[in-house]
């Protein structure tokens, strides 16, 4: 049997899942990264985009929008700014909240405010182009 990684992901939120796995693929800034067990230690920055778990035929797909990953001797460590399980993401639902965000940035009546709005926007743009 294969060496098992320890696979950890954590938002501000909550927990999304702690256990041991086969492969962790990850959207690093850089690029996509593949994390098996024994991996060697390694800090980076995430991009947004869906990291993908995989523990033998399983696999489960988790939208991260930014974040760290650190890879240790004692596995894989995620922190997202936010995080979302694939199963809890609808397609209509965000495209209505890219539509009310679009109406927020037009509305904006200062520039902190349109500079709040655009970030939503952005951040639920790169949601509906993970699906």
């Amino acid at each position: 049997m294969a060496d098992k990684l320890h696979f950890n992901l954590v938002s501000p939120e909550r927990e999304l899942m702690s256990r041991d796995v086969d492969q962790v693929d990850i959207p690093g800034s850089e690029g996509w990264m593949g994390v098996l067990a024994n991996h060697s230690p390694l800090m980076t920055t995430l991009a947004p985009g869906m990291v993908k778990i995989r523990d033998g035929a399983e696999e489960k797909r988790i939208f991260v929008r930014g974040g760290f990953a650190e890879i240790s001797p004692a596995g894989l460590t995620v922190l997202a700014e936010e995080a979302m399980p694939a199963e809890e993401l609808n397609a209509e639902k965000i495209a209505q909240a890219i539509k009310d965000a679009e109406e927020d940035v037009a509305d904006a009546e200062t520039d902190e405010k349109k500079l709040s709005a655009q970030q939503s926007l952005d951040s639920l743009k790169e949601l509906q182009a993970a699906l």
